[in-house]
């Protein structure tokens, strides 16, 4: 590592350390004090060196007031704003400050770097290292800090954020969202007026219910797709978080990110260190749509597991079966599956336990032996009878929960998490198992190592997690003499251990986060899952709307999508619409009329012949549907050679439709370009006339319409340079 600068704690020169990425800047300055602070925030200069003609914003430092631009808040000393870092020392003082020591940036690769600041308390021997990791061609920026105690006595963490941010504009607008099972990602909008607005999670292990760790931050006016000065941020961690936005006294904005303080005061020994989850963030001046494809080009290339790669279609028998199946049941669904032309059965749930069968979802979960009624045979006979129709084989299983009704309760009820001395309180009949617990750790790490061992051609993993933690309580940190308080964080330290070793052993098997639908989806889960469930909710109306949300922050190639009968809408549009993320099915194949069928078989041909621009492209949201009575967005290749438009009717009222053109994005104003459409239902026709050229400039100017109304409810078309 170069040493990038240095000091001591008496310097009084200003230190100013800069933060770029290709389009952008974070400027952190000290102090005649050594306190490190944020002078700038937003575009980046031509000139690195008139950063330090930024003034210093004095103003924000109040001697009486104690209100300061920190770039790592701590409490109890001349700070009175919200901290983010809160601990009790070993001598049970509460006080803490913090002041530059040096810092030092390295260099993984041309795009990635790492700038690393030490900041240390004068008085005790606690030091705090803040990390920015950057991506340069992406503007994505990673945030996390390293706490470490040298303090001979153990010390308490009672607050320790990821991040700690400060912005000056004349106005700030917050857009996140909440929901429930089936609800998902509800977009709000609201201007921040002085006080503290949270976001947060105390829900354990399904932590992103009620409200996911992400949202955007728009300055001075609420930005746009292509307008606006924009920040879209998220939180990777899959355990409680709390998201902090003071608007001060000032009218400047701290903003505060981390795992939630809420019953998770954490102690730290001497020569221990804590390292909090990763803040990830981008900034546009161009909107959100700019916004969201750094996040995109990011998270393809860093983040998702196989993020660059492709991903299977399926179909799974949940809505075919449910738990009533056997062998021959499942045979025929292979064949189904075969017939459709898909790549992969996937096997939901029910499918083990034998004292307690698994015959609904008030029993055997915890107990992974194959059921024996329903699968004499046994998992490795359901493999090979895939293999020979065709197709290969996935499997569902929810190895964190336990159901009362199983012999895994009888055996462990130490290993549940639940209060002694209160009633058992369940979600979907069912409680957590302890993750803070090395030995559930090895159990549920067995559970998928039995299933590979036994089944080394399973091809594809679902993997669930349908409950939130209610009376938190570990008899494991109680046998241990560790403090219970540990628990929420030590139980997701608990997963994450579980998944390494996982992908340690089998790195390339893909695998979908499912959590009850949209209940643990962050960048950290990711680096272990191909994909996720976004809600349990198929409805595909509900669909756009939820797909639209999850679009800013995660690409398509992560959102699994499939075709069932929730809804009203004709098979093409369910279709359309579930082609937008991982194509799936979840249908009963041989209920399907003659015309039904052939549509499927060809779209599945469709889809893989173009699923590449849709996981791989950049992602232009045209028409959005919260504001119109339909919606359309497309995705283009980075070579401007091929797109796919997907445009679908949302509203009813008459006349609905798009009766405008559509001002397509992200083509070649100088290339020429031919219109196909693509998932014609058999017996119609286009109203889309395929001969004819246009000029990406026309087709960006002026536009296309499409032909979204009552009679063509949705329409995919794909877009391709001559």
């Amino acid at each position: 590592m170069a040493i990038i600068g240095t000091s001591s704690f008496a310097q009084n020169a200003p230190t100013i350390i800069p933060i770029e990425t290709r389009q952008n800047v974070l400027v952190l300055q000290t102090d005649k004090e050594n306190h490190l602070g944020i002078t700038y925030f937003g575009k980046k200069l031509s000139q690195a060196a008139e950063y330090k003609l930024i003034p210093s914003q004095s103003r924000q430092r109040d001697g009486n007031a104690g209100i300061y631009n920190s770039a790592y808040t701590p409490a109890g000393t001349w700070n009175v704003s919200e901290p983010a870092l809160q601990l009790t020392h070993g001598d049970g003082n509460k006080s803490l400050d913090l002041v530059y020591v040096s810092h030092n940036k390295a260099k993984e690769n041309d795009n990635v770097s790492v700038t690393s600041i030490v900041l240390k308390d004068p008085v005790y021997a606690v030091e705090v290292t803040l990390f920015y990791k950057t991506y340069f061609q992406e503007n994505v920026v990673e945030q996390w800090s390293v706490i470490k105690s040298e303090e001979k006595k153990p010390i308490t963490l009672e607050k320790y954020a990821s991040a700690n941010l400060y912005f000056i504009a004349k106005d700030y607008y917050l857009t996140h969202y909440n929901g429930t099972w089936a609800k998902e990602m509800n977009p709000e909008e609201e201007l921040l007026t002085a006080g503290i607005r949270v976001l947060d999670s105390k829900l354990g292990t399904r932590a992103n219910l009620y409200q996911p760790p992400t949202f955007s931050l728009s300055f001075d006016k609420p930005a746009t797709e292509n307008e606006g000065k924009v920040l879209l941020a998220t939180l990777a961690w899959s355990g409680n978080f709390k998201m902090e936005f003071e608007v001060d006294s000032y009218h400047n904005l701290r903003l505060i990110a981390g795992i939630n303080p809420y019953s998770s005061e954490y102690p730290l020994a001497s020569k221990q260190e804590f390292k909090t989850p990763s803040f990830i963030y981008t900034f546009s001046e161009n909107g959100k749509g700019e916004a969201s494809r750094n996040l995109h080009n990011w998270a393809r290339k860093y983040r998702i597991l196989d993020g660059e790669g492709t991903r299977m279609t399926l179909l799974n028998n949940w809505e075919a079966t449910y738990f009533d199946f056997n062998e021959a049941k499942l045979s025929e669904l292979f064949k189904d599956g075969k017939k459709l032309g898909v790549d992969l059965f996937l096997l939901d749930d029910g499918w083990f336990a034998n004292k307690y069968p698994r015959n609904s979802d008030g029993a055997g979960l915890g107990d992974w032996q194959e059921n024996v009624k329903k699968l004499p045979n046994g998992i490795g006979y359901l493999v090979k009878e895939a293999q020979k129709t065709g197709i290969k084989f996935g499997i569902w299983v929810e190895p964190e929960m336990v159901n009362p009704k199983s012999e895994l309760y009888e055996k462990h009820p130490d290993w549940v998490i639940k209060q002694p001395q209160r009633p058992e309180h369940y979600m979907r009949n069912q409680l957590p198992l302890d993750l803070s617990n090395p030995e559930v750790q090895d159990f549920v790490y067995g559970i998928l190592d039995k299933l590979f061992t036994e089944n080394p051609d399973i091809a594809y993993i679902k993997w669930d997690c349908n409950a939130t933690t209610f009376n938190p309580y570990s008899a494991y940190l109680e046998k241990n003499k560790h403090a219970q308080s540990k628990l929420f964080v030590d139980y997701v330290k608990g997963l994450y251990k579980v998944l390494e070793k996982l992908r340690a052993k089998y790195p390339k098997v893909p695998m979908m986060l499912c959590s009850g639908g949209g209940g643990r989806v962050d960048y950290e889960a990711l680096k272990y899952f191909t994909e996720f469930w976004p809600s349990d909710n198929t409805d595909p109306l509900e669909r756009i709307f939820m797909q639209w949300e999850y679009s800013y922050f995660f690409p398509s190639i992560a959102l699994s999508a499939h075709v069932t009968d929730w809804g009203k809408q004709p098979l093409k549009f369910r279709t359309d619409v579930a082609m937008m993320g991982r194509l799936g099915y979840d249908i009963v194949v041989s209920h399907l009329n003659e015309k039904d069928l052939q549509f499927s078989q060809q779209a599945v041909v469709n889809y893989n012949a173009v699923k590449d621009i849709i996981f791989q492209g950049d992602l232009f949201r045209l028409v959005d549907p919260k504001k119109n009575d339909y919606a359309a967005l497309m995705y283009a290749t980075k070579s401007k050679s091929k797109a796919i438009l997907f445009s679908y009717l949302v509203g009813n009222r008459n006349g609905a439709g798009s009766d405008t053109p559509i001002r397509l994005e992200g083509l070649d104003a100088s290339k020429n370009y031919k219109v196909r459409e693509l998932n014609l239902y058999p017996g119609t026709k286009s109203a889309i006339k395929e001969d004819q050229v246009y000029s990406g400039e026309y087709l960006m100017t002026a536009g296309f319409n499409p032909v979204v109304n009552a009679r063509r409810t949705s329409v995919v078309l794909e877009i391709e340079a001559m």
